[in-house]
């Protein structure tokens, strides 16, 4: 597959003399473009990027003009890849990933132990995890600097895809050929209730129970896109329940708090209610396991299949397991 593909003028001949052709895949357009595919919109993709709506716009435009075919389907909302920019889309990823393991091998190659590690993970993980890892990683490697991507699991899976993060530390269940997981450990979903709930007051601590029996009570969500948010809303489908969603968020530490401040229940990991020295959960909620069939859920360090991991790279992996080995 070429890599690189010529504007419609180029294969012409019709470039005037002097004239440069425009390249589709720069890597800098290619990480635009990468950017609004991952976000289904321009508007959200620019402010990731720290760039304006306009310009971002003006340069969708641009390789559009010069492959000869829309890239987007703006009719949708989100905005969906045509035929075309589902090709331009895999060839794109293709880009960055030889770019990303050139640039790792050369300076392998060389010696040093220099370079960017691009790390996605939860804010909630990353409070939990970071810590215990960084000082000691860092220490390791003082000249490695730490890029943090602070998304839920999903938006984290397409960004390791679609080459804009290194490793990801997500909880998901294995979909994707070209993504390589390595399991980091398991997880139980509760549900967690405040104590002055009705089902608190009703039903003892640890019972295990049905999400259907707390169909009465406000829940606090978090947002599309957490791997939580995915498994609630499936539970609700199945269970043929609409309880009422008092507030959601992106911020799973807000969340659990606002749990417990507005009296209302929320579906929490195991790992998030006995790893929380700050907060007497004992006296403040209940913590129901949950009887709607596999509750258990899978935290894993992924990266593409392809991509070239450094030394560094995997002895942050090798850090992270001894330090959650001994938590």
């Amino acid at each position: 597959m070429k890599l690189c593909l010529l504007s419609t003028k180029a294969k012409s001949g019709r470039f005037r003399k002097g004239t440069r052709p425009f390249m589709p895949f720069s890597l800098k357009h290619v990480n635009y473009i990468l950017a609004v595919e991952r976000t289904g919109s321009v508007t959200a993709a620019a402010n990731q990027l720290f760039i304006s709506q306009p310009a971002l716009s003006q340069v969708i435009r641009q390789v559009e003009r010069e492959l000869g075919v829309p890239i987007f389907d703006r009719s949708s909302s989100p905005m969906r890849l045509t035929a075309a920019g589902q090709e331009y889309i895999h060839a794109a990823q293709q880009v960055v990933a030889i770019h990303t393991n050139l640039t790792n091998r050369i300076s392998e190659i060389k010696g040093e132990a220099h370079g960017t590690l691009r790390l996605g993970i939860s804010v909630q993980r990353g409070m939990q995890i970071l810590p215990r890892v960084l000082p000691e990683f860092m220490g390791r490697y003082p000249h490695v600097r730490v890029e943090l991507e602070e998304f839920g699991s999903n938006t984290l899976e397409k960004m390791v895809l679609d080459g804009s993060c290194d490793l990801a530390l997500i909880t998901t269940t294995p979909s994707n050929s070209r993504l390589r997981y390595q399991l980091i450990e398991n997880e139980e979903i509760l549900l967690i209730a405040a104590r002055n709930t009705q089902l608190a007051r009703s039903i003892p601590n640890g019972t295990p129970l049905h999400i259907a029996q707390a169909k009465e009570e406000r829940f606090i969500s978090l947002a599309v896109g957490h791997s939580i948010r995915t498994v609630q809303d499936r539970l609700f489908l199945l269970s043929g329940i609409q309880p009422e969603i008092l507030l959601e968020s992106h911020n799973f530490e807000a969340c659990r708090r606002l749990t417990l401040a507005l009296g209302a229940v929320m579906l929490c990991p195991d790992a998030y209610v006995s790893r929380v020295p700050d907060l007497d959960l004992s006296e403040k909620l209940n913590a129901y396991p949950l009887l709607d069939g596999d509750m258990m859920r899978h935290f894993y360090l992924c990266c593409r299949r392809d991509m070239h991991l450094t030394r560094y790279m995997e002895d942050f992996l090798m850090i992270l397991r001894q330090c959650l080995a001994q938590s």
